[in-house]
């Protein structure tokens, strides 16, 4: 009779994060809780750098202003989440705030008539785009960029160069009227965010958009319209686009040629914030207009200490380098440990 002297080996036990990569992984992990930080520290220093900065008076103008890049926004961050981006949602607001300053001032058309067929031609801007990422399957990068061109020319071809003036008083209100002292523009966005974040979070769509961001074969595999989900969200952008233009010439009383010049790096650089994912799957609208509130802080600071505001540019750009290298940066440290 042998004896079984067989020791029974113990399974390999799997080395130990080190405390700094279980913290970089919570922080990357839950980006809105890092977002809502961040926030949080750029609001108290605002507070001690400046006395006017948390006055109610001041609060309103960052509310104000918040609201049209907020909305551009929330229709980039969804693009992003699948994988995409759009270059040209600056020049589609700023073609459908020109187009309604023409239908208003010069074809005399209804104001509010004016404004949903600015909408219509918003998402159809966006609708377009879409469907030449799609059906032509171009890069969506390169293509908005080409487009960004062709919108933009449109307004110059149109309008010359010069704003139009005139616009009726009746639309004032959507621009600089308040709702319990909320400026206007501001509950629209917090509508729109609401709208979305149900969607995105509530509904199979949402959950459709994070699956071809993660990844488009496998979500095709599954039987989803990738295709029709894309070019939906490209016209989301390009109605959230138009909205933005829309308000923001019933905020100046004109339609500028310049309106959404500015609204090309900053959203970007807000959903990279705010927690969304250059490479896409990853990321909620509701990080990326935290990122925008603190894009707007940072711009009120330089506005606050009388700095030459074509500072607001350099920081624009600045923070969108930083922004997608710390993202990059983070995920390789994380893939490299995992």
């Amino acid at each position: 009779m042998s004896l079984d002297t067989t020791i029974q080996a113990k399974p390999p036990v799997p080395p130990r994060a080190s405390n700094f990569r279980v913290l970089v992984g919570r922080f990357a992990g839950n980006p809105l809780g890092g977002v809502v930080a961040a926030l949080a520290i750029i609001f108290v220093v605002a507070c001690f750098l400046s006395p006017y900065f948390l006055t109610r008076f001041n609060m309103t103008i960052i509310a104000r202003s918040l609201a049209f890049t907020g909305l551009v926004t929330i229709g980039q961050s969804l693009l992003m989440i699948m994988g995409e981006l759009d270059l040209s949602v600056g020049a589609i607001g700023g073609l459908a705030g020109i187009a309604s300053g023409i239908m208003m001032v010069q074809y005399g058309l209804n104001p509010w008539l004016s404004l949903v067929l600015c909408l219509m031609l918003g998402a159809g801007c966006g609708l377009l785009n879409g469907t030449l990422v799609t059906r032509l399957r171009l890069h969506s990068l390169v293509l908005t960029i080409g487009m960004a061109g062709v919108y933009g020319g449109a307004i110059l071809v149109v309008t010359k160069g010069v704003a139009i003036t005139g616009i009726p008083h009746e639309i004032a209100f959507l621009g600089s009227g308040k709702l319990a002292g909320v400026p206007v523009p501001f509950v629209v966005l917090l509508v729109c965010l609401a709208i979305v974040v149900f969607v995105m979070q509530r509904t199979p769509l949402g959950r459709y958009v994070y699956a071809i961001g993660s990844n488009p074969e496998a979500a095709r595999m599954l039987g989803l319209r990738v295709a029709a989900i894309r070019t939906a969200a490209f016209a989301t952008a390009g109605f959230l686009s138009a909205l933005a233009g829309i308000l923001m010439v019933a905020r100046l009383g004109s339609a500028q040629p310049s309106i959404g010049d500015t609204w090309v790096l900053s959203p970007i650089a807000a959903a990279v914030i705010g927690g969304v994912a250059t490479t896409g799957g990853i990321g909620s609208p509701l990080g990326a207009v935290l990122g925008a509130v603190i894009i707007g802080i940072i711009e009120n600071i330089i506005v606050l200490f009388g700095i030459s505001p074509y500072w607001q540019s350099i920081v624009s750009g600045g923070i969108v380098v930083l922004a997608i290298s710390f993202d990059a940066l983070t995920r390789r440290y994380l893939n490299r440990g995992a």
